[in-house]
Parts: C-alpha cells; structure tokens; sequence
C-alpha cells in the first residue's frame, strides 16, 4: 500500500482535519449540554465527518486501521494543538476546571461509536503511540496527548520521528551514470521481487561480501524503483537495552508504515556479543523493509533472513569502467589506456573506489607534476589500503637489489617471481588462463633460513620492484585457541587484501604451516582444517603471499607442493657478510671508516646480516653519545653487546686483526 499524501496539498490536509474537528467540538459542546442538562436524550453522537482517502486523516486511518472511535479520540486530541478554545470545552465537558484535556473517560462518554478496547494497549492507538497517555493515578482520567510526529503528519508535513533523527540518516541513489554497467542489477531485481511479493510480513534481506558503498547503492536503487525512502542506521548507533530497542522498532516501523520507508542496517565494521542479540531482536520486532549489510554472512539461526553474497566486480565490467571514466579525460586516457588492463588485474576496485582513486591521481597529477601512470598506481594503492591497516603492519619498502646479498640463484628466484605478478594480466586475462579455474593462479614463496639472513628484505625489494603495499601478518596472533577463530582472522585478512593485491608477509608460519599431525583427537582435526584453509586462500590469492620459516624442514612437503617459489636464505659467508658491512653504512657517515680494510676484519664476526645491522646501528648511538666520528672502537663495544644478547662468546679469531682505536 503506497500512501497517497504527496499528491495532496496542506491546505486540503488542513481543510480535512478542521471539519473533522469540527464534527468533535460539535459533540463535545453536546457532551457539555448534556452534562448540564442531566438528560440522556442528548447523549454526543459520533462525529460524522468522514474523511476523503485522499487525506492525511483518511490515509492514517487506513494504514493504522482505526475504528470511528479511535479516530475521533485522534481528532479530540490534535484539536487540543489547533484550537485554543479546546481545553476549556474539555475541562466544562468533565465539569472539572482541572481537567482541561482530553481523557477516556471523556471519549467514551461523548462518543457513540465507543468500545472498551480502543484504550488497551495493543488498539491501534497506543500499539503505535498515536497517543500519549500522560501521568495519572486513573487511566481514564489521565492527560491524552497526540504524537507531535502525528501532528506534523496530520498537517500534511513529512519530517522524521526526533527519537529516530539521532540514530538514522537518509541514504539517497548518488547519480552514477556507470551503474547500469555493473553485475549488481540482477540482485537489485531479486530485492525488489522480494519486497514486492510480501504481502504482510517482509522478511529481512542480508547482503554479504561485497564492498560496503556497492551495497549501499543496491539498497538505494530498489527503494528509488519502489519509490520507498531509504535511512541508514549504523551498528554503533542500535541500542542494546531492551527497552530501547523495543522502542526504537515501534518509532521505526510506524515511520516505515508513514513514509514508505526502508532500513539499511549497517554492520560493516564486525559484530560483537553485545549486539548480535540486539540485530536479532530488532529483526523480529520489525515487518517492514530491512537490509542488513555485512562483511561476512552472519549465521544467525535466530533471525530468519534471506541472504545474498555481493560479488565484486569482474575484470571486464572494471575495465569498462575505467575506460568510461578515462574518457571525460582525453590527455590521461592517451597516456595511461595500455596501463588499464595491470590496474584491473592488479587491484580490485569497486565503482566509489575507481571513481576516488581517478579524482586522487588527477589531484597527484596536477598539484606535484607526477606522470599519469605513477599517479594513477598509487591512487589505487591507497585506495586499497584502509581496510588492511586495521589488521595487519604495512611495511615502508626502502631496500633494493644491490642491498640485498645472496647468491645469484635465489636472487633469480625472486625476479621470476616478479614476473610472476607483472605478468599476471598477459597470462591470466589476455591469454585466459583465469577461465580454466580460479585454483592455482595464486602466486606463493616460502622463505626459508634463519634469523636475520635476508627473508623481510627480499620481500621489501620484491615490493619495491613491483610497486605495491607489504604488509606483515604475525601468524602466531592470528592463530586462536577457538575453534573457528583462527579461519575467521585469517579470512578478514585476505578479504582487506584482495582489493589492492597486497604482498602479504605471513612471519613465523612454523607456528601453523608445520608438519601434518596425526588426527588424534578434535584439536588435531581442526588444527589441519586450518592449514587447509590457509593453504585454499593462498591458491585463490590475486597477490603474492609470502611465508617465512627458520626451519624449512619443518614444513609438510604436501604442503610446499602447493607453494609455487622456495627460496633458501644461506647463512652468509665471509666474503657476502663483507658486502653486507660495506653496504650497511649510510653515505654520510661511510668516510669515517676505511670500508676496504675495515669491512675485511668485520666479516670475520660470525653473525646474519640483522645481526649486523644491529651492531651498525647501536655503534653509531655509542659514537653519538661520545661526540665522536664512527670507528672500530664503537664497532667493537657494539659487537660485544651483540654477542651478549646472543648469548655467544666473542672469539679471539673474530677480533685479532682489530685496530684499538
């Protein structure tokens, strides 16, 4: 039922409500005639105004289902607001100068048309607080008061509940010429088929997956086709009392009821214990329209609702969109066509993100004279970053190839995997790779060595190389002694990282990625459910994912099979730890050491390269603190607070050639 109020004028609203009106100070000069007189031949008949449909009255009448009776206690009441005459007749009608106001009692006794139950509380009246009904010892004498949203409705004025004004906001279709090219049409339609098929109750519809603003204009799109206003209200803002909660779901749905109003509630940013039970509550106590949208399907067997899991974009209706966005630019478009196809196949991007990432690289383009291509790459990568910050380290990538001492054969490892990634788009989408299965196309590396031999930096020259985010993911956090947790934080992470194709640096995978356990009892079975899974997110990863070990191993070979580059980090020798040396000093402080003759006798400390790094580092403090230019002698100092924290000791062999200095 849509109502009809728009298409009526406030004067007509007011012209309608005064002769009903009216109709109700007619019978109640009557009801006052009669409690002069004492004569029941004058008893109040019901007011015989019936107003049109057309009518805010005769609209509120329909869509609440109000007797005769009913609507003229409404009438009685919003006459109290309109008349300054009102009160008074009240007060004279009860022959009591203290009761200048509407009561039951004075409504059963004037109208005709009464009936008992109009005044408990599931009547319509007060099921949907049409009414107040004020302090009072008698509840049929106690003050009535009409809704002042009722009023303002009565009036013709369309304005939101003020209980409800702080909790929800209005979400409106933003105009986007480059929707209808999306593959979200076909699950509006589904909504929409949905909506129109409810005839009493209408089941909530759950929208998973997907990104947040791509939901949003779903939503917003039915409710335009139903021609249904459309709020939002955020999970921060639901209360969890009760009581509030129960008041929240009656203000809601007889506002859904008054304006042809849907609810979008938005759980994007996770659930929690204490407002699971507050969302389930607040579905059942609602027949109205709502959506509620979220990261992940929330199973709640409590609540019964029809789900759909959002898709993102595929590589086709992005690049369509990218190139219809390029088009409003004809100098960019020029430039940076040919780079379309990595961009897509590189970065998942919804339409607000492509839109965002474009109006970024214009900005970068014109306010720091930055090439097209480079403005446009990092303008996606910050555009996928937000949600990834939040669970896992972003590592600043400085190191390059010269940095990075290993033997050639794993130096080539590296660079195939680079290629792996530059080449994925020519491979996967041009040559269609990616239609034969979504299985295997994930690029992986294991990184095996100890300490300190190299395994981060190499990811942070991969990263470097390919000018992407890396980001490190402590795996011994993420595991969870709860069943299911482990899965669950693991899926959060590669779901953020999906959207940039991040390199992912899981560190410590020992800690999950070891040796298969025998199935012995139930923490056994779960414990390889989560490998499992770990294992199936890398495969289907559209980014590199990097694993690192101190202890190669320790790996399950039915598990490294599954890992396309293994890479071993040797422990460097004397003569790639004296390149190390050579290379770890900054330019400005390299002249104040012989780097030829004293990288010689550095070499000789039989340490990885973090641990040189160290020594460097807290070498440079000691000369700091001592207002001294760097030498062998805070190298030296250094050197035996290393070995402390290593618990070795320092060999005579490792310091003989040293110069006291």
């Amino acid at each position: 039922m849509k109502t009809q109020i728009s298409d009526t004028s406030n004067t007509e609203n007011l012209h309608e409500l005064m002769m009903a009106l009216d109709s109700v100070r007619q019978t109640l000069k009557q009801q006052i005639s009669y409690v002069q007189d004492q004569t029941a031949n004058t008893q109040g008949q019901s007011a015989n105004c019936t107003p049109s449909h057309a009518s805010a009255l005769g609209q509120l009448c329909i869509i609440f289902g109000l007797s005769s009776f009913e609507r003229d206690i409404l009438v009685l009441c919003a006459g109290m607001e309109l008349d300054a005459n009102l009160p008074l007749l009240c007060a004279e009608a009860q022959s009591d100068p203290q009761r200048p106001y509407p009561t039951f009692s004075l409504a059963l006794a004037m109208f005709a048309t009464k009936h008992w139950s109009a005044i408990t509380p599931s009547s319509p009246l007060r099921r949907w607080r049409l009414i107040e009904v004020g302090p009072g010892t008698v509840l049929t004498l106690s003050p009535l008061r009409i809704d002042e949203r009722l009023l303002h409705y009565l009036m013709g004025e369309q304005c939101l509940d003020s209980r409800l004004a702080g909790l929800v906001k209005p979400l409106t279709l933003t105009d986007s010429p480059i929707r209808c090219q999306t593959i979200h049409q076909e699950l509006t339609a589904q909504m929409i088929a949905i909506w129109q098929q409810s005839s009493h109750i209408t089941p909530p519809i759950q929208l998973c997956h997907g990104d947040r603003f791509s939901k949003w204009e779903m939503v917003a799109a039915a409710a335009a086709q139903l021609n249904r206003k459309l709020y939002r209200l955020s999970l921060a803002a639901l209360p969890t009392a009760p009581d509030d909660l129960n008041t929240l779901a009656c203000l809601w749905e007889r506002e859904a009821l008054l304006e042809q109003a849907m609810l979008l509630l938005d759980c994007e940013e996770g659930t929690d214990p204490s407002r699971e039970q507050a969302i389930v509550h607040l579905l059942e106590s609602l027949h109205t329209p709502v959506v509620i949208i979220s990261r992940d399907r929330l199973p709640w067997q409590q609540a019964s609702l029809i789900t759909f899991e959002v898709p993102p974009l595929s590589f086709d209706e992005q690049r369509s969109i990218w190139q219809h966005i390029l088009r409003s630019n004809e100098s960019m478009d020029a430039q940076v066509n040919s780079q379309i196809e990595e961009l897509v196949c590189q970065f998942n991007l919804s339409v607000s993100s492509i839109q965002s990432a474009y109006a970024t690289a214009l900005s970068q383009q014109r306010n720091h004279a930055m090439d097209p291509e480079t403005a446009l790459w990092n303008a996606c990568r910050v555009q996928a970053r937000p949600r990834l910050d939040d669970l896992a380290q972003r590592i600043t990538s400085r190191a390059n190839w010269n940095q990075l001492v290993l033997p050639q054969s794993q130096k080539q490892i590296l660079r195939e995997t680079i290629a792996h990634v530059r080449q994925r788009a020519q491979v996967y989408e041009r040559w269609g790779f990616s239609t034969v299965g979504s299985r295997g196309l994930g690029i992986s590396a294991l990184f095996a060595g100890v300490s300190g031999t190299g395994k981060t930096m190499a990811a942070e020259v991969i990263a470097q190389e390919l000018q992407l985010d890396l980001y490190r993911i402590d795996l011994s956090a993420v595991i969870s002694k709860y069943i299911g947790e482990t899965e669950k934080n693991l899926r959060r992470i590669f779901d953020a990282a999906e959207t940039g194709g991040a390199i992912l640096l899981f560190d410590e995978a020992d800690a999950l990625f070891g040796k298969r356990s025998d199935v012995k009892d139930s923490h056994d079975r779960h414990a390889n459910v989560e490998v499992s899974y770990l294992l199936q997110r890398i495969e289907a990863y559209r980014g590199l994912a990097i694993l690192t070990t101190n202890l190669k191993e320790a790996i399950d070979q039915a598990f490294m099979r599954r890992i396309r580059f293994v890479v071993r980090f040797p422990f460097p020798d004397a003569q790639q730890r004296r390149e190390i040396w050579q290379q770890i000093f900054p330019p400005q402080m390299a002249h104040t050491l012989d780097l030829k003759e004293d990288s010689k006798k550095l070499a000789r400390l039989n340490v990885s390269g973090g641990n040189i790094r160290s020594i460097a580092l807290n070498a440079a403090f000691l000369a700091a603190e001592n207002g001294e230019p760097l030498n062998m002698k805070h190298l030296l100092k250094a050197t035996q607070n290393e070995y402390i924290k290593l618990e070795r000791t320092l060999t005579a062999a490792e310091v003989e050639e040293w110069e006291a200095q």
